[in-house]
Order: C-alpha cells, then sequence, then structure tokens
C-alpha cells in the first residue's frame, strides 16, 4: 500500500523548541568513523549529511567534548577550532540542502583506550569493559578506567557545556546530550558500572546525579530550549547491566528541566510500561527511537510509536542506506538493503554517501519558467 501525506502523521510538520520542522522524521545519530584522525569531520560527511537533509532533523554522529572522551579511532569531536570549522563546512552544506541539525554529544568513559586517545579513559568507578575494544592497530583488551574525582566531574560537565557553545560556533541549531548505550553519562546510571558511595552513588536519586548536572550546564550554556537527552532504559550494549531499570529512569524525567528540547528513548517499545510511564512524566517532545530488524520495514514499527504517544521517530540505519528516505516512505517506494560490511570503521564512500536515491521526477516543458521572455 502506498502512503501519503494524508494517511500518516510522520509527514506532517512539526516545532521543536525554535525550529519548524517539515517532517516528523529525525535522522538517528549514527557513529560511522569517517572523520579523520584528529577528529575533524572530513570532506564524505559533509556529502553524507546533504544528501539526507531532506529528514524533518538530522541528530549528527556522536562527537566529543574533550579528548578523554573519545571512544574508536576517526570519531569526530568538537573541542578544537579545527573540529568546529570542520563541523561548519558540515552544517553549510546541510542548511544549504534545506535541512536542520542539532550534534550529539558523546563521552565514552570506560569505553576507550590510551591507543586512541593517548589518555586512561576516565569512569565512575574503576570497572574495565568486559570486552576488546576497536583501536588503531585493531582490537585490544580494554583497560581499568581511572575513577573520576568530584574536581573531574566538574570539569567533565564544563567540558560538555563548552562543547556545546562550540557546536553553535560550528552552526547547528542545538546539541543532544548522549546518556545512552553504555557511555559515560550511562554509566553513571547502571549499578553495575557506578560503585561510587559518594553523592553519585547508591540509590537511583544520587546515580541520576551527573546525568542532570551535566544537562544543567548545557542548558546554562546555550539554552533549555536547545537542549535534548538521549536514553535508553534497559539497553545491555558496552556491559551495561541494569536492575532497577524502571525507577531509575522515571527519577531521571522528574530530576530534568521540563523546559528541554525534547527527550530521546532509544530503542523504545510502544507496548512497554516504562514507555507509557515516561510519556506521562516528560510534558515536552517525546523523540522515539524503535528497535527494527536489520532491513525491517520501518513505517509500520514508526506509526505505532506515534500512536502511543511519541512526537518525533528517529531512524537509523534506514536513513544511512536511503538518502531520501522520506521520499521513499511518503511514496511507497521500495528502499535500499544496508551493506553491513561497511558501517563502521572501513572509510571512504562505499556503503556511506554511494547509496542511490529514486531518479529525480521530471520537470514539466510547460511548468518550466520562460527564461528568454521579457
Amino acid at each position: 500500500m502506498t502512503h501519503t501525506t494524508t494517511e500518516s502523521a510522520l509527514f506532517r510538520p512539526a516545532r521543536l523548541g525554535p525550529l519548524d520542522l517539515p517532517n516528523r522524521l529525525v535522522m538517528a545519530p549514527l557513529t560511522r568513523n569517517r572523520a579523520e584522525a584528529d577528529g575533524v569531520p572530513s570532506a564524505v560527511m559533509t556529502t553524507y549529511y546533504a544528501q539526507r537533509a531532506s529528514a524533518g532533523l538530522i541528530i549528527a554522529e556522536a562527537a566529543t567534548p574533550n579528548a578523554v572522551g573519545q571512544t574508536y579511532p576517526h570519531i569526530p569531536g568538537i573541542h578544537t577550532p579545527a573540529q568546529v570549522a570542520g563541523w561548519r563546512r558540515v552544517t553549510d552544506a546541510v542548511r544549504a540542502a534545506g535541512g536542520r541539525m542539532v550534534l550529539q554529544l558523546q563521552h565514552g568513559g570506560r569505553v576507550g583506550h590510551p591507543e586512541t586517545s593517548g589518555l586512561t579513559p576516565v569512569a565512575p568507578s574503576p570497572v574495565p569493559l568486559p570486552e576488546t575494544l576497536h583501536t588503531p592497530s585493531g582490537r585490544q583488551p580494554s583497560v581499568v578506567p581511572r575513577e573520576m574525582t568530584a574536581a573531574d566531574i566538574r570539569a567533565t560537565a564544563a567540558d560538555f557545556a563548552g562543547a556545546a557553545r562550540n557546536a553553535l560556533d560550528a552552526g547547528f541549531e542545538g546539541v543532544e546530550v548522549h546518556s545512552a548505550n553504555g557511555h559515560l553519562l550511562h554509566q553513571f546510571l547502571a549499578e553495575n558500572t557506578n560503585r561510587r558511595t559518594d553523592a553519585y552513588g547508591g540509590p537511583v536519586t544520587s546515580r541520576v546525579r551527573f546525568v542532570v548536572e551535566v544537562v544543567e550546564a548545557v542548558a546554562d550554556a546555550i539554552g533549555p530550549e536547545r537542549v535534548g537527552l538521549r536514553v535508553s532504559p534497559g539497553n545491555t550494549v558496552n556491559g551495561i547491566a541494569e536492575r532497577d531499570t524502571a525507577l531509575l529512569y522515571p527519577a531521571l524525567v522528574k530530576a530534568l528541566d521540563d523546559g528541554l528540547a525534547y527527550l530521546h528513548l532509544g530503542y523504545a517499545d510502544p507496548d512497554a510500561p516504562l514507555f507509557a510511564e515516561l510519556r506521562r512524566l516528560w510534558p515536552g517532545t517525546l523523540i522515539a527511537n524503535p528497535r527494527l530488524a536489520l532491513d525491517e520495514p520501518p513505517l509500520p514499527a514508526s506509526e505505532r510509536l506515534l500512536a502511543a504517544g511519541a512526537d518525533l521517530i528517529a531512524l537509523g540505519r534506514s536513513f544511512l542506506a536511503n538518502p531520501d528516505l522520506v521520499t521513499r516512505l511518503r511514496t511507497g517506494a521500495p528502499l535500499n538493503a544496508v551493506r553491513e560490511a561497511y558501517l563502521m570503521y572501513t572509510g571512504g564512500e562505499e556503503g556511506y554517501t554511494d547509496y542511490p536515491a529514486l531518479p529525480a521526477e521530471p520537470v514539466s516543458r510547460q511548468a518550466a519558467p520562460d527564461t528568454d521572455a521579457r
């Protein structure tokens, strides 16, 4: 069945903070390791994002707010002048193509390696990642991270705030603070990675404290209406184990400033009681990212999330493989399949900017302007 703008709310305009969005489809942040070795966004990244400017909103891939927060090789940063200038080339190209972008800010915490960053990773507690990590020389065993001191915690929150200011200087409309997928902020939330006995560990009200402080620092720096937060309740990636998910995330949402631009739920399940509870507690815009099997059609799951109360739908691999995803979903055109072999660590254009778009509609000769008219 062909879907049209009258059949799906996905294609209706929406308002997000100061932004008018032409549709409710959000390109989710996707790490693809295409930056230069120094974290400067590459030319191929500029092409990639501009190709996908028809998304209602692009959330650009995770960029590190400081050197120690780097996760893998060829991850972009947003803490040096060269990185800011590189991102400005990306945002200029997307804006010229009619798009809007925010930047995800991500600190890897224990998901990092000295061979990649030159620094010992830091984390809430000295608990190493229980798996190997990709480094410039290949996969290496993880290292024991250094437990963050109170001074480290304050400095890291300030680094996030500085990165947010850099993001606006780079032409982004705002930022998304990444507190998901087992990275630093998520490590503070989870009991198995946060074994602290100070004000940042123990009960859920203490384990959410660092996330709230980072979000507040970022909101103070650039305004809450330009700040979103991403979480992934119950996600076990990067060795995370949450035993109190149902208590943890409501406590976090209650502690947040309700003037933030949005809350972004990763791997959202519209049938889960926690989804309904967070929707009830969060008064602002809710972005939901459905959990999809590889090459599963995204439209049914997206519409179920909208019906369950989501305001915007974030899709990742669907946008990776289909630069014109909005048009394809609106018209019912077939989708390109994802080429898994080129998802990460490969570099270059293959499996990145070489996914084909649909042929452009021919322009009617009668509708074309008469350039010879006087």
